[in-house]
């Protein structure tokens, strides 16, 4: 199986990983989160968040903010894998029911997310993720 092959059955777990955390379910985006640094994380709302284990402590944070009932879909753009390192880019379409909230909030994002092999496993090191400004169809 090649490199591209590989990371792309891969994508497939993301998926389920990124549904399990609008559920408020941090447990299987911590399984490929990198266990060593260099990691980090922009999230959509700014700033930076740097180190394996701060952005996993930042992460769980904001999966503990969302109820169940959340729904999202990776818009894969394109991706890449070559040797150690691979991404993908694209958009992030969610809603989400928030804690404590009545009404699901619809979120669409920039994504792009960097993975390398850690012990044979792709971890991701950096996320970045902001706002989409115009909601393109999907």
């Amino acid at each position: 199986m090649s490199d591209q092959d590989n990371f792309t059955a891969f994508l497939d777990r993301r998926r389920a990983v990124a549904q399990a955390y609008v559920n408020g379910d941090a447990g299987p985006l911590g399984e490929i989160a990198a266990q060593a640094n260099p990691a980090s994380f922009f999230p959509p709302g700014g700033g930076r968040e740097q180190g394996a284990g701060h952005v996993t402590a930042v992460n769980a944070r904001g999966a503990r903010s969302m109820a169940p009932g959340g729904e999202t879909t990776l818009e894969i753009l394109h991706s890449q894998a070559s040797g150690e390192l691979a991404y993908w880019t694209g958009l992030q379409h969610a809603s989400v029911l928030f804690a404590g909230k009545d009404q699901p909030v619809e979120m669409h994002l920039r994504v792009t997310e960097i993975f390398r092999r850690e012990d044979g496993d792709w971890k991701m090191i950096h996320r970045h993720a902001d706002l989409l400004a115009e909601p393109q169809p999907k």
